[in-house]
C-alpha cells in the first residue's frame, strides 16, 4: 500500500525546484494538486495523510491532507451550487401550499391525489436534477461516492488536518507555512495545551515572520465583519461601508451553504442513529415528515452557525440584527440617508418595536423631508425572514401535533408564531440562556459603610479610580500577625509536600517561578494530622468568610454569595531564570469566560468558570519584586490599572470580561495571596469549605453541639467565623472527599 501511495504522490507532487521546494514561498490555503481532477473521497486521502504522516514520510502527508481539505470544500461547494440551480429548475419546486405549513386538521375530507401527485413529482424531478449535476461536477457516483461520515466531519471542524500538517512541514523545515498550519488549528482550538507551547516557540523562531500567523480558514464574512467594525470604530464609515456590506452579503451566502448542506444524506445517518430509527419506522408519509422535519431543524440552526466564531461553542446573539444596526450607523454618518432607512425598516422586520430603530426611522425621514414610497425593507432581508417564518411554523406545527422538538435559536421570532400550547415551554426554554441572567444592581454606599466600619477595613480605591467597573480596593482585613499565620501555613504546607499538583517546581503559568497551593480542605486534613498548625488551618476557614462578607456587602447586598473556591497560592522567582525574562507570572484572562483579545469579546463557555461571579484577591506580603495585579482593556494589551499587594489589601472585582487581569512577573522572592471566587449558584457552594469546618471543630464544641437540631448543609452560607460553626454531618459515613488538586 506505502509503495503504491509513494507511485501516486510522484505523479501528483511537484518536481523539484517548483513551488515545493525551500525558500519558494507556497501559495497560501489550499493548493490544487491535480489540476482539473474531480476531488477524490476525503475520508480515503485523510486515512492515507495519517499513514503517511506516521510513517515518517513529511511531503506526502501534507500533499494528502490539502487534497483531503480542497476536497470536503469541492463537496460542499458543488452541494451548494447544484442546490441553487436545481431549486429553479422547471418542474422541481414544490407546490407553494406545502411550503406554507400545515393547519390544524387540514385537508380532511378532500381528496389527497392533486397535492399528493406535485408532492411526488417534484421530490422526483429534484432528485434527478440533483443526481445529474453532482455527477457532471464530481465525476461518477456524485455525492454518493464521497460521502462523508459524521466523525470526519467532526475532525474537519475541529481543523485537525492542520495539527498534522504543522508538524510535516516543521520537519521540512517550512517554518512559515507550519506558524500558518499552527495558527488556523489554534484558532478552532484555543484551549489546546500543546499547541499553545508550540506557537509560543515558533513566535521566537528567527525564520517565522509574524504575518505567517494567518488562518488559512477564516469564513470571509468574520474576516469583512472585523474589519468594518475597526473602521467604524476608527470614526471612518465611509471606508467602513463596503467591508460591513460585504460582511452581510457573504454572511448570507454563507447561511446558504449551511442550508444546502442540511438536505446532504449524513445528516440522515447522522440523526438516525440518535433517534434510534425515526425516520424509517412507520409508513411512506411518516418517513418523509421525519426526515423533513430534521432538514428543517438544520436549516433553522445554520443561523447559529454563521454567527459563532471558529474555536466558541456560542453564537453572537442576534447576529443578522447586528450588522443591520452597523450598517445603519455608517450610512448615517457619510449622509446615505435613504440606506439608513432601508437597514432600519430591516432592523424593524426582526423586531418591530425597537424603539432606537424606530427613532432613528423618525430622524432620517424628517430629514428626508419628503416621501419616498420606494424605500422600503432590503429584499435579501426580507426574502429571509420570511422563509425562516414559514419553516418555524411547520416546525412548531411538528412540536405540537406529531411530538417532535425544535429550540428556535432566535429571540426574534413573533409570539403569534408559537401555538398556545407551547408558548410557557417556550419561554422556560428562553430564559435558560445564560446571557438572559442579569447581576443585580449595586446600591448606594450606606448598604455597605456599615460593614465595612464594623470590620475595620477602609476602602482606598474603587472603580472609578480603577478605571473600570465593579472593582475595588480594600484595605485592613488582615492585622500584620494574621499575615504572618497564613504565611507560616503556606510555608509549612510547602515543606511538607503540598504543591496542589503542579509536578514540582513548574507553574502552570511561567516555567520561570515555583507555585504552591493550599486549599482549605487540604489545610484541615494537614492540620488533623499534625502535619501543621490548626491555628493557621483555621485562620484560612475564617478569613475566607470575612472575604465573602465584605464583597457580597459590597457588590451585592440583595442577593447571596458563596464562596466557590479557595486557594492559598504562593509564587517564588527561580534563581537563575530571570535574565531577559519577557513572560507574566499569569497571563491576562477573565475568571468566567473565554477571552478573545483579537475581538475583544469574552465568551461564558466552558473551559471557563462559568458560574464564577465575583473575585478576590487577599496579600500576604509584599517583600518581593514584580508580582503586582494589573487590569486590561478586553485586547489584554493596554492596562488601565495596576495594583501592588501588602499584608491586609484585598482587591475585589466581577469576573466577567468587564475586569481582564493579569500578573506581572515575580522576578525575585516569593508572593503569596488568597485568591476567592464567589458564585449566586448555591449548587456551586464550596463543599470542602464545610467538610475543612467540621474537622477543625474542638471536641468540646462537638460535644455541645451534639444536642443542638443539625442544620443541612443546602440551606443557608457558612455563617460568619465569629458565631458558632454548625456542624454538618458526612451522612454516608465515608470520610471527605479531597478536592482534585489544581
Amino acid at each position: 500500500m506505502l509503495r503504491l501511495l509513494r507511485l501516486l504522490l510522484t505523479l501528483l507532487l511537484p518536481p523539484a525546484g517548483s513551488s515545493e521546494s525551500p525558500g519558494v514561498p507556497e501559495p497560501p490555503g489550499l493548493a490544487l494538486l491535480s489540476p482539473g481532477a474531480p476531488p477524490q473521497a476525503p475520508d480515503l486521502l485523510y486515512a492515507d495523510g495519517l499513514r503517511a504522516y506516521t510513517a515518517g514520510a513529511w511531503a506526502p502527508a501534507v500533499a494528502l491532507l490539502r487534497e483531503a481539505l480542497r476536497s470536503m470544500e469541492a463537496l460542499g461547494r458543488t452541494r451548494r451550487d447544484c442546490g441553487e440551480h436545481c431549486a429553479a429548475e422547471p418542474g422541481a419546486a414544490l407546490p407553494a401550499v406545502l411550503l406554507e405549513g400545515p393547519e390544524p386538521d387540514s385537508g380532511r375530507g378532500q381528496e389527497p391525489a392533486s397535492w399528493e401527485r406535485s408532492l411526488l413529482r417534484a421530490a422526483l424531478r429534484r432528485a434527478e436534477c440533483l443526481t445529474q449535476c453532482a455527477a457532471r461536477k464530481l465525476g461518477p457516483g456524485g455525492t454518493a461516492r464521497l460521502r462523508v461520515g459524521r466523525a470526519l466531519q467532526d475532525a474537519f471542524r475541529r481543523r485537525e488536518p492542520y495539527n498534522y500538517m504543522q508538524r510535516a512541514y516543521y520537519q521540512l523545515k517550512k517554518l512559515d507555512l507550519a506558524a500558518a498550519a499552527a495558527h488556523t488549528f489554534f484558532v478552532a482550538n484555543p484551549t489546546h495545551l500543546q499547541m499553545r507551547e508550540d506557537m509560543a516557540k515558533y513566535r521566537r523562531m528567527s525564520g517565522v515572520h509574524p504575518q505567517s500567523f494567518r488562518d488559512l480558514e477564516t469564513p470571509p464574512h468574520w474576516t469583512a465583519y472585523d474589519a468594518g467594525l475597526e473602521l467604524l470604530g476608527r470614526q471612518e464609515a465611509a471606508l467602513a461601508l463596503p467591508r460591513l456590506e460585504e460582511a452581510l452579503q457573504e454572511s448570507l451566502a454563507q447561511l446558504e451553504s449551511c442550508r444546502a448542506g442540511c438536505e446532504g444524506p449524513e445528516v440522515q445517518q447522522e440523526e438516525e442513529v440518535q433517534e434510534e430509527g425515526t425516520g424509517s419506522q412507520g409508513g411512506l408519509y411518516e418517513a418523509i415528515a421525519g426526515h423533513w422535519i430534521r432538514v428543517l431543524q438544520c436549516r433553522q440552526h445554520c443561523v447559529g452557525d454563521i454567527a459563532t466564531r471558529p474555536g466558541r461553542s456560542s453564537p453572537v446573539p442576534d447576529f443578522l440584527p447586528a450588522q443591520l444596526r452597523r450598517l445603519q450607523e455608517a450610512h448615517a454618518q457619510v449622509g446615505n440617508l435613504s440606506q439608513a432607512v432601508e437597514n432600519a425598516l430591516s432592523i424593524l422586520l426582526f423586531y418591530p418595536e425597537d424603539e432606537a430603530a424606530k427613532k432613528s426611522l423618525n430622524q432620517y425621514q424628517a430629514q428626508l423631508g419628503e416621501s419616498r414610497p420606494g424605500l422600503g425593507p432590503r429584499e435579501d432581508i426580507q426574502h429571509f425572514i420570511l422563509r425562516s417564518l414559514a419553516e418555524k411554523k411547520q416546525l412548531y406545527y411538528a412540536m405540537e401535533y406529531l411530538g417532535t422538538s425544535f429550540k428556535d435559536p432566535d429571540a426574534w421570532t413573533p409570539a403569534a408564531f408559537i401555538p398556545e400550547a407551547l408558548r410557557e415551554k417556550v419561554r422556560e426554554d428562553q430564559e435558560k440562556r445564560p446571557w438572559d441572567r442579569e447581576p443585580p444592581q449595586t446600591k448606594p454606599l450606606t448598604h455597605w459603610k456599615d460593614v465595612l466600619l464594623l470590620e475595620g477595613v477602609t476602602l482606598t480605591q474603587d472603580a472609578r479610580q480603577l478605571n473600570g467597573s465593579e472593582r475595588a480596593v480594600l484595605d485592613g482585613l488582615l492585622t500584620p500577625a494574621e499575615c504572618g499565620v497564613l504565611l507560616q501555613l503556606a510555608k509549612d504546607a510547602a515543606g511538607a509536600g503540598a504543591r496542589s499538583g503542579y509536578r514540582g517546581r513548574r507553574s502552570p503559568h511561567t516555567p520561570h517561578e515555583h507555585f504552591e497551593g493550599l486549599t482549605v480542605l487540604k489545610a484541615a486534613q494537614m492540620a488533623q494530622a499534625g502535619t501543621v498548625g490548626s491555628q493557621g488551618a483555621k485562620l484560612l476557614l475564617e478569613v475566607s468568610e470575612r472575604v465573602r462578607t465584605l464583597t457580597e456587602a459590597y457588590f451585592s447586598p440583595e442577593r447571596p454569595l458563596h464562596l466557590s473556591f479557595t486557594h492559598l497560592v504562593c509564587r517564588s522567582a527561580i534563581e537563575g531564570e530571570q535574565e531577559q525574562r519577557m513572560d507574566l507570572s499569569h497571563p491576562v484572562h477573565a475568571d468566567n469566560c473565554v477571552l478573545d483579545p483579537d475581538t475583544g469579546e469574552c465568551w461564558r463557555e466552558p473551559p471557563a468558570y462559568t458560574y464564577r461571579d465575583y473575585s478576590g484577591l487577599l496579600y500576604l506580603n509584599d517583600d518581593f519584586q514584580g508580582g503586582d495585579l494589573f487590569f486590561t482593556e478586553p485586547n489584554a494589551l493596554t492596562v488601565t490599572a495596576q495594583v501592588r499587594p501588602r499584608c491586609g489589601r484585598l482587591v475585589a472585582f466581577s469576573s466577567g470580561g468587564e475586569n481582564p487581569h493579569g500578573v506581572w512577573a515575580v522576578t525575585r522572592g516569593r508572593r503569596c495571596a488568597l485568591a476567592l471566587w464567589h458564585t449566586w449558584a448555591p449548587e456551586h457552594r464550596e463543599q470542602e469549605w464545610t467538610q475543612a469546618k467540621e474537622l477543625l471543630q474542638e471536641p468540646e464544641e462537638e460535644d455541645e453541639e451534639d444536642e443542638e437540631e443539625e442544620m443541612p448543609s443546602k440551606d443557608s452560607a457558612p455563617e460568619p467565623p465569629s458565631h458558632k460553626l454548625q456542624r454538618v454531618q458526612d451522612k454516608s459515613g465515608k470520610p471527605p472527599r479531597i478536592r482534585e488538586e489544581l
